[in-house]
């Protein structure tokens, strides 16, 4: 349904991928006024007519620039998904900023509208899980570390906002994991290693979403009003080792902590940022969503599915050649005398 409120919206994390493109989309549509979007760091690309603002959302300052645009509608995209230094900043980025957020958004009167980036990342990775989550699902193992354990706090301080202002519109996403051309994360610098570790005796089922596509959703989410959590991600689902024999990887079982001190190896010598224990455990037992409230709520069906997306990916970085096994050897000698 078409909404009235989103004629100034603000933008967190604007300086990273994701918060660039969103803020490009939404200064497409003549019927937002302006554009804000903030980050701590300027962008390194043109934002067209979005207005840059430097501020930390950790900080009391989100909400004078809230206050003084009269923003009503945010959206909230400033979420450290890998750790870039300790993990106590990361933390404070993803748990204290988000609450400094929502506290400025409580207190303006002018907010109508809050659109969440989450994660299914949520639901956690456990060999108990169901077959496939659905947004009313609770995790067998709740996460306990790392974005996944950010992730679930943040969700609890959006309830908590939710039942303080039922006046505003609030969607939170849950995200499968991005992919796509333009997309770095954890999971594209795995996909690229020369020779890829998998866990002994794990072929975890996989989904993901194409970066296209998950920008039409928060464009979606933004222009019109659909309350509540959903989950998001393309049609079906790849296994781990069909997604490796497409990325043309040399792959290798491993016992996990061996997996766990390769992904160490690479983060000091190779540009890898190491593996995080949520993401072992999803290499290890996957994680599959399922998609049919969002479908539903917006008569709408993702462009790519999970492994057209994939294609996307391996193209856009030309893998689909099999690297020699020799590049094996010398990493699991460097692994031996570390």
């Amino acid at each position: 349904m078409p909404s009235a409120a989103a004629r100034v919206v603000l933008v967190t994390g604007v300086s990273r991928f994701l918060g660039a493109r969103v803020a490009n989309t939404l200064q497409a549509d003549p019927g937002i006024e302006r554009v804000i979007g903030v980050d701590t760091v300027p962008p390194a690309t043109s934002l067209g007519r979005t207005e840059f603002v430097r501020v930390d959302i950790r900080t009391p300052s989100i909400a004078k620039v809230i206050s003084a645009a009269e923003v009503d509608t945010v959206v909230h995209l400033n979420l450290v998904t890998s750790p870039v230094g300790p993990r106590s900043k990361m933390k404070e980025v993803n748990v204290i900023g988000t609450m400094q957020l929502l506290a400025a958004c409580q207190r303006s009167p002018d907010m109508r509208k809050l659109v969440v980036r989450s994660s299914a990342a949520v639901y956690g990775s456990s060999p108990m899980n169901p077959a496939v989550f659905g947004e009313h699902d609770e995790p067998v193992e709740a996460p306990t570390s790392g974005y996944a354990k950010d992730a679930v706090e943040v969700e609890g301080y959006v309830r908590g906002l939710r039942r303080r202002r039922s006046d505003l519109t609030v969607s939170v996403l849950r995200f499968a994991n991005f992919l796509g051309p333009g997309v770095d994360s954890p999971l594209t610098r795995y996909f690229r290693m020369p020779v890829v570790p998998t866990v002994l005796g794990f072929d975890p089922r996989l989904q993901f979403v194409h970066e296209d596509d998950g920008i039409e959703v928060l464009r979606r989410m933004t222009v019109e009003d659909h309350p509540g959590t959903f989950n998001v991600a393309g049609d079906g689902v790849l296994l781990l080792s069909q997604a490796l024999r497409r990325a043309g990887r040399s792959y290798v079982p491993m016992p996990a902590p061996s997996v766990s001190a390769l992904g160490d190896l690479g983060k000091r010598f190779g540009g890898l940022s190491g593996f995080s224990p949520e993401l072992l455990r999803w290499l290890m037992y996957g994680r599959v969503i399922d998609t049919a409230r969002l479908e539903s709520e917006l008569s709408w069906r993702p462009k790519y599915g999970s492994e057209a997306a994939f294609a996307d990916f391996v193209s856009a970085q030309g893998l689909g050649r099999t690297a020699p096994l020799e590049l094996f050897d010398r990493l699991a000698a460097a692994l031996a005398r570390d």
